[in-house]
């Protein structure tokens, strides 16, 4: 007798007339359990296999559209995986890491950045992109910070040195000639030679209060504490001629070519002109307290003074008026100094009650930055060699500063001086500095590198060393 259900089934597949490639066969009951029980290990006969990676075979790829050679396998067999994996160590640890058959007796325990300084292929040759580099990496040597020596190479005692924060007694010529005023009288000491020699005596009934060489030649403007000015010849020791004009001391002096600026207790600027037989041309008005600061730009333009009164001032070479005013410093403002590398840009600093370091664009009129420096600023000095330049200070940490611009990161901090260093001069190769402070000593350090080279130590005075008294 038929079974009715496989009759009914037999009955509708004959009636879809289904090709036979499509009629699916009749499984038993006991085939289906156990293709349940091996469903890990059962293939369907019907579907394709799929696998969720897609590895190719390097033996079909053509290396030599990247200009790699294919490297022998562990069966002998060229599949480009050694020059693969070359390229990617390359491009991951630099172009010095050998490979692991390179390294001597290399065993996974040891130290796996040891390396050898050559490798057997040049790593450029393996890069696919053209490149003299790989990508991301970069090769250059990491370049240390340049090393300012901590110590003085030359003290000199300088007897009678004021403990005076408005006066400025220390000055380097061109010529490599220190010019120090001491009490009433001027003293020079040539750096080449270390001969001390007295250039004038004021007398008792007066005293040196500033001292500036000319930008060329051997003249000495020497500001006394009876307001007037002397020109020297320092190469004759003979005075050529006095300017008067002030009432009070002058404690500020600042050459332009032939020019000669004075700054002076009674709060007035006079502009000079040695060739002229008057004593001053003309008169600048503008501070209400004593002028202890004056200093031309580099291409003579503008004059910067700052005074007692915490007020910093911008002229020009014809207005009797400050074209500039900047009101930010809280205390007198003496130290003042141009950057000879950046036309406009000046840095001035403030007294005990200030602190700061502030740094001005005179040609757009804004202020740029500030820098707290936690002492009084008594000087500032720009390097000519690199973008550098040096600070003295006074209350409370007497120390010197040599800072990295424009970060104002600090490169050395010099300490020695037992007093506030008022007095700073850099020597005519831009190379060391001089300061000055109210121990009465004069020390010499070199902090700046040369043109050329930042190793190269300054030759003045380079060779000497030891403790020298001035006079």
């Amino acid at each position: 007798m038929e079974d009715p259900k496989a009759t009914k089934q037999t009955t509708s597949s004959s009636q879809l007339n289904l090709p036979a490639w499509m009629t699916r066969p009749t499984v038993s009951l006991e085939t289906r359990i156990n293709r349940l029980i091996n469903a890990n290990h059962y293939t369907s006969p019907s579907r394709p296999i799929y696998s969720d990676r897609f590895i190719p075979s390097r033996s079909g790829s053509n290396f030599e559209l990247f200009n790699l050679a294919p490297s022998p396998n562990k069966e002998g067999k060229e599949d480009g995986s050694g020059s693969y994996a070359s390229l990617l160590r390359a491009a991951l640890f630099g172009p010095d890491t050998p490979e692991k058959r390179d390294v001597a007796g290399f065993s996974p325990s040891r130290n796996i950045f040891r390396y050898k300084t050559e490798t057997q292929r040049p790593v450029k040759s393996f890069s696919p992109f053209g490149s003299d580099e790989s990508p991301g990496v970069s090769h250059s040597p990491v370049k240390t910070p340049r090393k300012v020596p901590r110590s003085p190479y030359k003290v000199l005692d300088a007897p009678a040195l004021q403990d005076d924060f408005y006066l400025n007694l220390v000055d380097w010529s061109g010529q490599n000639v220190l010019a120090v005023g001491l009490g009433n009288c001027v003293y020079l000491w040539n750096a080449c030679s270390s001969k001390v020699t007295k250039l004038c005596d004021l007398g008792v009934d007066d005293s040196v209060c500033s001292v500036g060489w000319a930008l060329r030649g051997t003249h000495l403007a020497v500001g006394t504490s009876n307001g007037k000015v002397q020109i020297w010849d320092a190469s004759r020791c003979k005075r050529i001629r006095t300017m008067e004009g002030h009432r009070l001391r002058v404690g500020a002096l600042a050459w332009s070519s032939s020019v000669l600026s004075s700054g002076s207790r009674d709060k007035s600027i006079l502009q000079r002109d040695i060739r002229a037989s008057e004593d001053y041309a003309s008169k600048l008005s503008g501070h209400k307290s004593e002028v202890c600061g004056l200093k031309w730009s580099y291409d003579n333009r503008e004059l910067a003074s700052g005074g007692n009164d915490n007020k910093l001032l911008v002229w020009n070479q014809h207005s009797t008026q400050p074209v500039l005013k900047y009101c930010e410093h809280t205390a007198a403002v003496k130290a003042i100094a141009w950057s000879p590398h950046l036309h406009g840009l000046l840095a001035s600093g403030g007294g005990t009650a200030d602190r700061c370091i502030r740094f001005w664009n005179t040609t757009t009129n804004t202020h740029l930055s500030c820098m707290d420096t936690g002492s009084q600023v008594c000087n500032l000095v720009w390097s000519k060699n690199v973008n550098e330049l040096v600070s003295t200070h006074g209350y409370s940490q007497n120390q010197i500063i040599v800072w990295k611009y424009p970060s104002m990161s600090k490169l050395a901090t010099l300490t020695g001086h037992t007093y506030r260093v008022l007095y700073l001069a850099v020597s005519p190769d831009g190379q060391t500095i001089v300061t000055g402070a109210g121990d009465e000593t004069l020390r010499f350090w070199n902090v700046f590198p040369s043109p050329k080279s930042q190793n190269t130590e300054s030759e003045i005075g380079a060779s000497s060393f030891g403790r020298t008294t001035i006079r």
